[in-house]
């Protein structure tokens, strides 16, 4: 069984009949590493790339492991960013190698479950500033201002029911603002009530976000 298949297996909505779809010859990763993620370095470096073309639009489907247990990430095409300065370095350099994930299979448990996209640019072009307005009351409820200058922070992952998983532009402390969750490992941002922005405790910034769940998708 294809790479493809095995995908397309679990992820039944990507080709549900009604897309035109063109799934070229897979080739082994050969975009080299990003110097400053080892360890998504190494997961890159073990993948077997597939093209695939949907309506129009291209993708790539990376994935690795052993035949019985394949697992992976439909991601976008490399590119530049068009933000230079805005988004972290760590994310630019990714971005030269893959264009961000907006789907997966054989997922194992970690912090990118249940998302939408992760690493995208039109992720990073959502609006903090107008996700966190809409949730002012939860702030001002309990007589509390926003901590955080909203600007200064972008998205890096949207999950399915809104969640949002941001990066500081700059130091790339990460933040997680999910008004709707179940988490454990999360601690309530000084000067934030419950179930609006937390900390991740076991990945304070986006380079240890990265490679913490690349470690748990490395893992057979």
């Amino acid at each position: 069984m294809t790479d493809w298949d095995q995908f397309v297996r679990e992820v039944t909505w990507f080709a549900d009949g009604s897309r035109q779809i063109r799934v070229g010859a897979p080739s082994r990763w050969s975009r080299g590493s990003v110097l400053t993620l080892p360890g998504m370095s190494r997961l890159l470096e073990s993948a077997t790339v597939t093209p695939v073309v949907r309506d129009d639009r291209s993708y790539e489907l990376l994935a690795w492991g052993p035949p019985e247990h394949r697992r992976g990430w439909l991601c976008l095409p490399p590119e530049k960013s068009p933000l230079p300065g805005r988004l972290h370095p760590d994310h630019l350099r990714l971005l030269e190698r893959i264009g961000g994930i907006v789907e997966f299979f054989g997922e194992p448990p970690c912090w990118w479950n249940n998302q939408n996209e992760v690493l995208t640019l039109s992720a990073a072009g959502l609006s903090v500033a107008a996700v966190l307005t809409d949730y002012s009351w939860l702030w001002t409820d309990d007589g509390l201002e926003l901590p955080v200058d909203p600007d200064d922070f972008y998205a890096v992952a949207v999950e399915a029911n809104g969640n949002l998983t941001l990066a500081h532009r700059g130091s790339g402390a990460v933040l997680l603002f999910a008004p709707d969750h179940a988490f454990d490992g999360v601690t309530a941002l000084a000067g934030s009530p419950p179930y609006s922005l937390m900390t991740i405790d076991a990945a304070p910034d986006l380079t240890t976000w990265i490679e913490s769940t690349v470690d748990a998708w490395s893992t057979a």
